[in-house]
C-alpha cells in the first residue's frame, strides 16, 4: 500500500478506535464505577472521590507521561502516541453525557470490555497508542528490566485493588471481568475468527507425505532438518500450515502415506503469505 494512504488509514483507525473506547467507557464503565485498570480506571476513581470529569484526569496524567516518554524514549515514540493521548480524552469529554443502556454491573463489565477491546484493537491495527499507563509500563520495563506484560499487569492490578478499596470490593471483581473481556476482544480484532493450524510431521516417508500434501491437499510445506533425541539420527520434519477445515483431510493423507508418522497439530493465531490473508 502507498505509504501516504497507509498513514491516512492508520490515523482513521486510531480515531474510530478511540471513539469506540470513549463511548464504551462512558456508557458502561463510568456509571457503575468499573475501573478496569489504566489511566481510564484512575479517572473513574478520581471522579468518585473528587467529582472531576474523567477526561480532565486522563489529560492530566497522559500529558506528563507523554512528555516523559518523549524525553526518555525519543521522537519515534512520540509519533505513535501523541495523537491517541490527546484524542481519546477529547472523545471521552464529548460523549460524557451519553446515557447508560444498563444498570447491571455484570452486563456493563462484559459489554464495556467488548467495546473497549474492539476500539483498542482498531487503534493497535493502525499501529497507534492511546498512551496512559502503557507508557509508564514501557518506562518501567526499560529501566528495571521487568517484562513489559508484567509491568502492565502490575499497574492495572494496583488500579483494580484501589477500586475495591475506594468503591467496593465487588467492583474489583467486575473490573477483572472487563479486563479479561477486553484482552480477548483485542486478540479477536487483531487476528479474527480464522484460526489456522500448523502441523509438524516426523516420518520415515517424508517424500511420500510431501507428495500427497502438495498434490492432493494443494498446500505448500517446509522441510526442517532435525536430529532424533534418542537415536541421534538425522530426520526430516515437515511443517504444514492448513485451515481448520483441512485438518481432517491432512490426517487421512498422512495416515495413508505412513501409518507410523508422528504428527503434532496446534493452533496458530495468524498466517500471512501465499494462500493465506495478507495484512
Amino acid at each position: 500500500m502507498n505509504p501516504r494512504l497507509q498513514g491516512t488509514l492508520n490515523i482513521l483507525l486510531l480515531l474510530i478506535g478511540s471513539f469506540i473506547v470513549a463511548v464504551s467507557f462512558n456508557i458502561f464503565y463510568v456509571p457503575l464505577g468499573i475501573a478496569s485498570g489504566g489511566v481510564s480506571g484512575i479517572s473513574i476513581l478520581v471522579n468518585r472521590l473528587a467529582g472531576f470529569e474523567p477526561a480532565y484526569t486522563q489529560w492530566a496524567l497522559n500529558i506528563p507521561l507523554f512528555l516523559l516518554g518523549l524525553w526518555l524514549l525519543g521522537s519515534r515514540f512520540a509519533l505513535k502516541t501523541a495523537l491517541g493521548s490527546f484524542v481519546l480524552p477529547l472523545f471521552v469529554l464529548l460523549t460524557s453525557n451519553w446515557s447508560a443502556p444498563t444498570d447491571n454491573a455484570m452486563l456493563a463489565s462484559i459489554y464495556g470490555g467488548i467495546g473497549v477491546g474492539a476500539g483498542l484493537g482498531l487503534v493497535f491495527r493502525g499501529r497507534g497508542s492511546t498512551g496512559g499507563l502503557d507508557l509508564a509500563a514501557q518506562l518501567l520495563h526499560r529501566f528495571t528490566g521487568i517484562r513489559l506484560g508484567l509491568a502492565v499487569a502490575c499497574f492495572d492490578g494496583l488500579v483494580i485493588i484501589a477500586a475495591g478499596i475506594i468503591i467496593a470490593p465487588e467492583n474489583s471483581l467486575y473490573a477483572l471481568v472487563g479486563l479479561f473481556v477486553t484482552s480477548k476482544t483485542i486478540d479477536f480484532v487483531q487476528t479474527g475468527f480464522s484460526m489456522s493450524k500448523v502441523a509438524f510431521i516426523v516420518s520415515d516417508e517424508p517424500d511420500r507425505i510431501s507428495e500427497v500434501v502438495l498434490h492432493d491437499l494443494d498446500r505448500g510445506l517446509t522441510k526442517l532438518g532435525a536430529r532424533g533425541g534418542y537415536t541421534n539420527e538425522e530426520r526430516t520434519v515437515l511443517m504444514i500450515v492448513v485451515s481448520q477445515g483441512e485438518v481432517s483431510k491432512l490426517k487421512q493423507l498422512v495416515k495413508a502415506a505412513d501409518p507410523d508418522a508422528f504428527v503434532i497439530i496446534s493452533d496458530t493465531a495468524e498466517v500471512l503469505g501465499q494462500g493465506f490473508s495478507l495484512p
